[in-house]
This record gives C-alpha cells, sequence and structure tokens, in this order.
C-alpha cells in the first residue's frame, strides 16, 4: 500500500464514521412532520389518491422495516438509528463496490 491510498483509505473511513454517527444520532431526532412529498401531497389536497397497499409492502425489506425503522425494535428512536446506520453502511457498501469495479488499478 503506497503513502497515498492509506490517506485515501483514512479519509473515507473517518468520512464513513462521521456518515454513521449522523445515522446513528441525528435520524432518531428528525422531523416528525410530512416529508416534501407528503407535505406537497397534503397542500395540493390529492393525497387521498395514494395506493391504499404500495408495491413496496410486497417487497422482502418490509418484512424488517417500517418506513425509517425496524419492525424488531420497539423504542422507536433506537429503531431509527440503527436503520439509519444499515442504510449508511449499504449504501457505503454499493459505492465502494461499485468504485473497485470501475476505477482500474495502474500497472506496475
Amino acid at each position: 500500500m503506497t503513502k497515498k491510498s492509506g490517506a485515501n483509505n483514512i479519509f473515507v473511513f473517518v468520512g464513513l464514521a462521521i456518515a454513521l454517527s449522523i445515522a446513528a444520532f441525528l435520524s432518531p431526532l428528525a422531523s416528525q412532520d410530512p416529508d416534501g412529498l407528503d407535505r406537497v401531497a397534503e397542500d395540493l389536497k390529492f393525497n387521498d389518491r395514494a395506493i391504499e397497499k404500495p408495491i413496496t409492502k410486497d417487497m422482502p425489506t418490509a418484512q424488517i422495516f417500517d418506513e425509517y425503522s425496524l419492525k424488531a425494535v420497539s423504542n422507536e428512536k433506537l429503531s431509527t438509528g440503527i436503520a439509519g446506520i444499515m442504510g449508511t453502511l449499504l449504501t457505503f457498501s454499493l459505492t465502494w463496490g461499485l468504485g473497485k469495479l470501475v476505477i482500474r488499478k495502474p500497472s506496475k
């Protein structure tokens, strides 16, 4: 490992640690008010057109997650924090893997 790649790895993992901290400690403090799309639907009076059972409720992840929390954890804030950590790790893993596939290492 070169000096430059070591510094890059430190930068990436410090960023991951910061993102995980935000996901764990700040996501439970998020507003319970409707998000942007829900708010617009309420304001423009078309929220009654929502699908009763969206397709996402039939996906395998619906057995584990409910909105932004885990079904298995009864404490709402803890459940939201864990779901935030899981989402952050999943996003990081997919991005890291895609980066490894796309970026070629220079030949020696």
